[in-house]
């Protein structure tokens, strides 16, 4: 806050009613974090009722597939992270998870006026995908996946992967393509 000295005596001012800045409570900052939380809501969802539906069959189960020779559905049970390094470390890494998701958060929020459309709907992915494998961690003890490739030797993975593998993408091709973007038009202007 600033205490605003030209007029108003002794009357303050939020960042958002500052002139010539967005503040913090920006009208397009709070849509970017709607959109970061709606897309973490619908893709937690997602994620988690594709388990449930994964996990009401044996470990081990192929319930769905072969796809095209690409692609089948079968119940696996991971302990540790991706191609199951750190196995039997469940709750530390559901820690580590929690600890970076929170910072992810803290800074969408107070960060989201810097950042785009699409790096907001990313980061929405990366948070629900890394949420939902924490959730899977500490109730279940282990995350459960079930889409296995076929067509390449790849860990077995769910939807919560898919959403942080596409998220970070995503995000770093619009982080990438802003920052070009920028310094381009910053070269033009001198």
């Amino acid at each position: 806050m600033q205490f605003d000295t030209k007029q108003n005596k002794g009357s303050y001012r939020t960042p958002s009613q500052e002139e010539g800045k967005g503040g913090i409570l920006s009208r397009v900052s709070v849509g970017k974090f709607i959109v970061f939380v709606a897309v973490s809501l619908v893709w937690l969802a997602l994620d988690m009722g594709t388990k449930a539906f994964a996990n009401s069959f044996e470990r081990g189960e192929v319930f769905a597939g072969p796809f095209a020779g690409l692609f089948q559905f079968r119940l696996a049970h991971n302990t540790g992270a991706a191609w199951s390094m750190f196995s039997g470390s469940t709750f530390a890494l559901a820690v580590i998870a929690i600890v970076v998701l929170v910072v992810l958060l803290a800074a969408v929020a107070l960060f989201s006026r810097h950042i785009t459309w699409l790096e907001a709907f990313s980061l929405g992915l990366v948070f629900a995908g890394g949420i939902g494998n924490a959730i899977d961690r500490l109730t279940l003890g282990y995350v459960v996946d079930f889409i296995q490739t076929l067509f390449i030797n790849f860990p077995t993975f769910n939807v919560a992967d898919i959403g942080v593998t596409c998220g970070v993408v995503l995000f770093l091709l619009s982080f990438i393509t802003r920052t070009f973007r920028e310094e381009s038009s910053s070269k033009k202007g001198n």
